[in-house]
């Protein structure tokens, strides 16, 4: 999807980094289990960041060691299934099924082939998913259409076009009837999906303006000047601020040194990583059993 979500490993401690590597074995493991195969291959950072936040604060993430295909002799230590898992799990099926078809609708036959291919392996295990979870699946549709309108207008508007993805995110953590966990992960999920949208965009900008794809940055700084990332930045940043006063207001559990790792150190590390054009480098570097 697009993995921008993730800690720093330089400034994160071993315990925490072992932690989170078995939250995102643990999401590959409930992917594989309930929704095939087929479904591991579109894994990501930014779900097993959801699946720590969901987790409630006596959830001690009881381990295992389960084989995996990357690890067929040996396993590969990863939390065991839980409610927090599964949400997470189901709900990165959804929105990728979404995205493939966004993906399709895109583009030219040719071109959409292995989205289209993709899509049809996937089919099976959205459906599961979509029973699942409606809700989220109803909202995921309704929100990338609404998106997909506006790119369409060429929106220039970059408050309103984030806008959509950030309720998108929200949305996959739904209101439980406490107050004190609803607003903040609310808040916190809503400015990481703007966050993600923008900082996509950027990464994104040089191929939308050689092959003339809608860009929201393009729409709004056609010159995209040095003052423009520097007004970009500055708009991106808001958005990491208010994650972090969100988060702030979360009870803890044995994840939140992760989650404060990736809210104060990852994302920004990302951050310049993208506007200073080394972050596609940067993942040529470290796959995915890295952090």
């Amino acid at each position: 999807m697009f993995g921008y979500v993730r800690p720093n490993p330089d400034t994160l401690p071993e315990e925490a980094k072992t932690r989170y590597e078995a939250v995102y074995c643990g999401l590959c493991q409930t992917m594989g289990k309930r929704y095939g195969g087929f479904s591991r291959l579109f894994l990501n950072y930014d779900f097993a960041l959801l699946a720590m936040l969901l987790a409630s604060p006596d959830e001690q993430g009881e381990t295992g060691c389960p084989k995996c295909p990357r690890h067929p002799i040996e396993g590969k230590t990863a939390c065991e299934t839980g409610p927090w898992l599964e949400r997470a799990a189901g709900e990165s099926v959804i929105l990728t099924y979404w995205k493939l078809w966004d993906t399709v609708a895109d583009s030219g036959f040719f071109a959409g082939l292995s989205a289209r291919f993709a899509r049809l392996l996937l089919r099976r295990g959205y459906q599961k998913a979509r029973r699942a979870y409606p809700d989220f699946d109803r909202q995921v549709s309704a929100l990338l259409k609404e998106l997909d309108d506006l790119e369409k207008e060429n929106c220039s508007q970059l408050d309103q076009v984030a806008d959509c993805f950030a309720r998108l995110l929200r949305a996959a953590a739904p209101a439980i009837g406490k107050q004190e966990r609803d607003r903040p992960l609310e808040q916190l999920l809503y400015h990481l999906g703007r966050w993600i949208y923008l900082i996509d965009a950027v990464d994104d900008l040089e191929e939308d303006r050689q092959s003339g794809r809608y860009s929201p940055v393009l729409a709004r700084f056609p010159q995209w000047s040095e003052e423009d990332k520097t007004y970009l930045r500055q708009l991106l940043d808001q958005s990491l601020n208010l994650m972090g006063a969100a988060f702030q207001l979360l009870e803890r559990n044995v994840w939140s040194p992760t989650v404060e790792n990736i809210v104060y150190s990852g994302l920004p590390g990302v951050e310049t990583l993208v506007f200073s054009g080394q972050w596609r480098e940067h993942q040529k570097r470290h796959r995915r059993n890295d952090l």
